[in-house]
């Protein structure tokens, strides 16, 4: 791999600890505030239920695409977006805001900001740093609902999903070029020399001398579900950081070091398959250091 290559690809790993950090951060709050993706985090259903919303929501935005009505795609997610800025900022504002009605006007205004800031100006480090509460955000609000096991199953699912749809089917792909066709930042972008200007160049999807590497937000966002469950649902005296916490963020960030080493290549490469087995691999060995395996069912 190029020298010149070696500082971006650094950025990535980077910026999935931050990711994971931040998604800690905002369970807490959250959990306060009561929101919740599923009634039951314990529910083995849970990663079955979203695994099948997940694919009719491709499903539909392939359509789009297909018939082309990709402008609907871009207010899809754009709404997408905002309702998640006002979770991710009404947790920040837990911390920012004593008064509940001034916090109210403000996780609203900087929601409405950072969604026209991503449209109007989706320059590459506008979407990485706005990403990153997305990711968070998301990471978070799934964390705090599915417990060890659901997590588990899901990410082997989407594992599988992830790499079926890129390497058989394709239409992961076709969605990604049909979505980027349309600026819309669902990608985070690292761009590979000075200058480079997401808004003026874009980002091909395969071509090797393309101006900046590309990872789905998805690919931050699954290890990171693992993370906060693990925080969540594993009360120890061990603190914030528990064995099987620290153990799930060293073996996303490995199962990245490994993608990267493909994504050097300059093809598509399905992100879930390493990132989803080193988290999972370092969480269970953090379960092994510490002997934390009252998750597991009783059979």
């Amino acid at each position: 791999m190029e020298f010149r290559n070696l500082v971006p690809l650094a950025a990535m790993p980077a910026m999935l600890v931050v990711v994971e950090l931040l998604a800690l951060i905002l369970s807490h709050p959250l959990q306060a505030a009561g929101v919740a993706a599923f009634e039951d985090p314990t529910s083995v259903a849970n990663p079955f239920i979203f695994l099948a919303i997940l694919l009719l929501f491709t499903l539909f935005l392939l359509a789009l695409i297909r018939f082309g009505v990709k402008r609907l795609i871009g207010a899809i997610i754009a709404a997408s977006f905002f309702f998640t800025f006002l979770y991710v900022f009404g947790a920040l504002a837990v911390f920012l805001f004593p008064s509940d009605d001034l916090a109210g006007l403000a996780v609203l205004g900087l929601s409405v900001a950072a969604t026209a800031l991503l449209y109007r100006y989706p320059e590459w480090y506008v979407i990485d740093t706005l990403g990153i509460l997305l990711a968070a955000g998301v990471a978070s609000i799934f964390g705090i609902s599915l417990s060890i096991l659901p997590v588990l199953i899901l990410l082997l699912l989407l594992a599988a999903y992830d790499a079926i749809a890129v390497y058989r089917t394709k239409h992961m792909i076709t969605l990604a070029e049909g979505v980027l066709s349309q600026r819309a930042p669902i990608l985070f972008v690292v761009p590979r020399r000075r200058g480079y200007s997401f808004i003026q160049e874009g980002v091909a999807i395969g071509e090797e001398e393309r101006g900046a590497f590309i990872i789905g937000m998805g690919d931050l966002i699954m290890p990171s579900i693992l993370v906060v469950s693990a925080q969540v649902f594993l009360k120890s005296g061990g603190g914030f950081f528990t064995a099987p916490v620290l153990g799930a963020m060293a073996g996303s960030v490995a199962g990245l070091l490994f993608l990267l080493r493909a994504v050097g290549k300059g093809k598509p490469q399905a992100g879930l398959p390493p990132l989803n087995a080193g988290t999972i691999a370092g969480f269970l060995l953090g379960c092994l250091v510490s002997g934390q395996w009252a998750w597991l069912p009783a059979f």
